[in-house]
């Protein structure tokens, strides 16, 4: 029996603003959403919060059984530098600003955003489909909205009629916005602005001719808006409507509350069942901004090479300080903070090799490993809740450590579904991985390996070929190649 079956999970659906049970709209399967980056630059510390949210969702979901397609976009056109429909394209200035072609930007930032999940081992999506893949099904809806007399033309650009879509739907449902409100707070537009209403948003903008990413469509060259993008690629890969959106806060309003008025205009119903968004990432209890200099880059958190913190942290403790938050919180980062999740997430991973090798007792269990186990569903059921998971898990870590020290008891039919569950929770669906044990693993074959050259050397010197030769010899049938050169020898592993 799939577990979806026994567990009731409830998340928090941002569109109605409380807990919902989770239930998709096709039993046994799932099909999730979640804004991509815009990828002009090197990805964001707090975007990467962001998909590691969302990533853990993708993980738990596939732990409780069902089939779930994930699509996650990137954003390679059409995102203009700031909302209010005016400004260049980010990736085309950048491309402008470095005399790059705009893809070689967009390139070169996929490849650092795939390089970096990787490293925090993210799952990859089922699709990542790109907004310039996919300008003709944009195209396709501004056509139908235009039918549908919510959109208008001018001057080669057309926009979205917010008041005539707000006469028959509710513009502002999602970020609890009111029209009136919006209206009232807005200053008058310019002679010169093609829009009829300050709140209209662009779902096409003329390409003026210095733009230097633009395609033909019916109303002359340009690109398509930011909010269109996501509409076209999530109903073409999960439907009109489908069951989770998810995203950062930031993108609540105006783009999800867009996404949801060009759907609706469309297709005549709302596309999402569940929204879900995660919250902010700050640094030092103050917004991350490379303009004040407070911003730190994953990389630079993972050598170490930063004005910010006093050591190198490894991925997978990164990964849990931030497991260590309600998805939906404010996290703050910083050394401490960092120096405190490190020390957690070394125990926990302590714990777990120890688990391994426990000899287990005669005495009976001492733990009630399914009623624990219970709890840490009963954590993850409550929206995703990683920061009960691990206080549970801790649970089990004092009670192993408890074992080992001989005041505990742990049968050997116990052991292994312990060990099972430690394992899911803290690997398949944390996303977690030993990289202490690599590290110390890679460390001692380094000191191993160097000691064997030391011996190696003796032997030369001694001219005790055969013995030098053998040590050479038998490294090389393990893949481990000597180099002997004039600062010494070196090796490499193959």
């Amino acid at each position: 029996m799939q577990l979806y079956k026994t567990q009731t999970l409830k998340v928090y659906n941002s569109l109605t603003g409380k807990k919902e049970v989770f239930e998709p709209l096709n039993e046994g399967h799932v099909g999730m959403y979640v804004c991509g980056p815009t990828v002009y630059s090197n990805v964001h510390l707090g975007n990467c919060r962001t998909f590691m949210s969302f990533d853990m969702v993708f993980r738990y979901l596939k732990h409780l059984g069902f089939k779930v397609r994930y699509v996650r976009n990137i954003t390679d056109a059409g995102h203009l530098e700031n909302d209010a429909e005016d400004g260049e394209d980010k990736i085309a200035k950048k491309a402008r600003l470095e005399q790059l072609e705009p893809m070689e930007v967009v390139q070169r930032y996929t490849l650092d955003f795939h390089s970096i999940l990787q490293k925090f081992n993210f799952l990859p999506p089922s699709i990542e489909p790109t907004a310039t893949g996919h300008i003709i099904e944009q195209i396709e809806i501004i056509k139908d909205i235009l039918d549908k007399g919510f959109a208008y033309e001018t001057n080669g650009s057309v926009y979205f009629d917010v008041n005539t879509f707000n006469k028959s739907h509710s513009y502002g449902k999602l970020s609890g916005r009111k029209l009136e409100d919006m209206i009232a707070n807005t200053r008058a537009l310019a002679a010169q602005d093609e829009k009829k209403n300050p709140q209209d948003f662009a779902l096409w903008k003329k390409a003026e001719p210095q733009h230097i990413m633009r395609w033909p469509s019916p109303w002359g060259d340009g690109f398509p808006g930011w909010h269109l993008e996501c509409t076209a690629m999530s109903t073409k890969y999960l439907g009109e409507t489908f069951d989770i959106h998810g995203g950062g806060m930031d993108l609540k309003f105006p783009h999800h509350e867009c996404e949801i008025a060009q759907a609706e205009a469309s297709y005549g119903h709302s596309p999402v069942k569940y929204w879900l968004h995660a919250n902010m990432l700050t640094l030092n209890g103050k917004k991350m901004a490379k303009s004040t200099g407070n911003n730190i880059l994953p990389n630079e958190i993972f050598s170490g090479e930063n004005s910010i913190l006093s050591k190198a942290f490894t991925p997978s403790a990164v990964r849990f300080f931030m497991m260590q938050a309600h998805y939906t919180s404010i996290l703050d980062l910083s050394n401490d903070a960092l120096l405190a999740s490190e020390k957690g997430y070394n125990k926990l991973m302590e714990a777990i090799e120890n688990l391994g090798k426990l000899t287990p007792t005669e005495a009976p269990t001492t733990f009630d490993i399914a009623s624990w186990k219970q709890r840490c569903y009963d954590a993850l059921n409550d929206d995703f809740n990683t920061p009960i998971l691990i206080a549970t898990l801790f649970e089990a870590v004092k009670y192993i450590n408890q074992v080992k020290e001989g005041t505990a008891a742990l049968e050997q039919k116990d052991k292994e579904p312990l060990q099972l569950a430690m394992e899911q929770f803290a690997f398949d669906i944390l996303g977690l991985e030993n990289q202490q044990a690599t590290q110390n693993n890679s460390e001692a074959l380094s000191g191993t390996v160097e000691l064997l050259i030391q011996l190696r050397n003796e032997a030369r010197a001694n001219k005790d070929f055969a013995t030098s030769d053998k040590i050479r010899d038998q490294l090389t049938a393990l893949g481990i190649q000597l180099k002997d050169g004039k600062e010494g020898t070196t090796f490499s592993i193959s």
